[in-house]
């Protein structure tokens, strides 16, 4: 499947919703309690998206990872990036097999791209990761 752009300011993690679900990013919007609204500045709580992805048939978990070492996340993990300077407010990645999928690799210009990396642009704090 191929990467999916945020649509929105602060859409990134409904890009990386939209990508497990595989589903284009405005009918994803549906799975997020006033996803419109909080997508354009406020963003998501890790707790938000668990409910999201629930709410569309998928189980998954989230975790504080800011004091770990080394990282062995299953496919289909979202990751939230620490506060930096590139990213002032975080930013939510994928994981996937082709590498971690970015809604807005060109950030921050403001004709969002996405598309994939190879390695986190920052380190997680925390980690959604589906229940199996």
């Amino acid at each position: 499947m191929k990467a999916i752009k945020q649509e929105h300011f602060s859409g990134c993690a409904i890009s990386c919703v939209a990508f497990i679900i595989q589903a284009n990013y405005q009918n994803t919007l549906r799975y997020f309690d006033k996803g419109n609204e909080n997508a354009k500045f406020r963003g998501f709580l890790c707790s938000e998206i668990v409910k999201a992805l629930g709410k569309a048939g998928y189980k998954f978990h989230f975790k504080y990872t800011g004091r770990m070492k080394k990282y062995n996340f299953p496919n289909n993990t979202i990751v939230h990036i620490k506060k930096s300077k590139k990213y002032p407010v975080g930013h939510y990645l994928c994981l996937t097999q082709k590498g971690w999928m970015d809604s807005w690799i060109n950030f921050p210009r403001l004709n969002a791209r996405a598309g994939f990396r190879k390695r986190l642009p920052g380190k997680p704090i925390y980690a959604i990761v589906p229940i199996t």
